[in-house]
Order: structure tokens, then sequence, then C-alpha cells
């Protein structure tokens, strides 16, 4: 897949993986999709809890499931949509949604287990702005397993 093709798809799954997203207390809504070394793409979405430390990011989520379907080493892209939620459901904003420092680090985990930087696309809710870094780049002198040898 195409690298521009790659970001595009990665972000229209995002953007319909942000609608399920479950955030009755930010009303932020944010959707990850994953690109998987074979083309596939697994989906996450936030999921907050009354008890504001429980809640997912929605990369956590989208790595978890590529986790149990044992392809963690295998995400090679992903992409990143959020914005807040109107009260009609819609999802609105103007500025691109990258990954917290959290999502940066578990991002950082799948890259060094396939051995690999995962590029992250990243953009609004309005599609207006979107971005394109090396999880490298955002997560510079990253710790992982790597370290760990």
């Amino acid at each position: 897949m195409l690298e521009a093709a790659a970001g595009a798809v990665l972000i229209e799954a995002a953007h319909a993986a942000a609608a399920h997203a479950y955030a009755p207390y930010s009303r932020f809504a944010v959707g990850a999709a994953l690109l998987l070394d074979d083309g596939a793409i697994i989906t996450g979405t936030n999921l907050e809890n009354a008890s504001y430390g429980l809640s997912l990011c929605a990369e956590a989520g989208a790595l978890s499931a590529a986790n149990a379907a044992g392809r963690l080493a295998d995400v090679v892209a992903v992409g990143i949509v959020g914005g807040a939620l109107s009260t009609g459901g819609a999802i609105t904003g103007e500025a691109a949604v990258r990954p917290c420092g959290r999502c940066r680090q578990m991002l950082t985990e799948a890259a060094q287990l396939g051995g690999r930087d995962i590029v992250v696309h990243c953009a609004s809710a309005d599609g207006r702005v979107i971005e394109r870094h090396a999880l490298s780049a955002l997560l510079p002198h990253a710790f992982g397993p790597d370290d760990l040898a």
C-alpha cells in the first residue's frame, strides 16, 4: 500500500472508529487505526470510566486488539483522529490529535518488537489538518524491549 494511500485509509478508519468512542466525561472522542504488515487494519476507540484512571486511549485499545490477535509486532503505521462530541454525536475539531505520552510508549513497544519505526498519521476531526510523523520523532530516545537485553 502506498504511503499516502495508507495514511488516507487509516485516517478514514480512525474517524469511523471514533464514532463508537465511549467518552461521556471528557466529551472528546478518539479513534485509532493500526495498519499491519499484510494490509490488515485494526481499530480502537477511547473507553472512559467513572474512575478516570481506568480509562483507555484509542491507541491502547487498538494495540490490545492487535496483541490479542497475535499481531503486535506486525504494526507498521497508525492513524489517529479525535475531537469534541457535539450534542448530536458528531465529532468536531480543527486540530490534529497526536498520541499521548503513554500511547507513544505503547506504540514504541510494538515498533521495537517489529524491528521498525511506526509511521503516525494524525488528523483533525474535520479532516483539514493531517500530519505524518515517524514515531521515533514523537518519542526520541524511547525506552523499550531493546533496553532490557
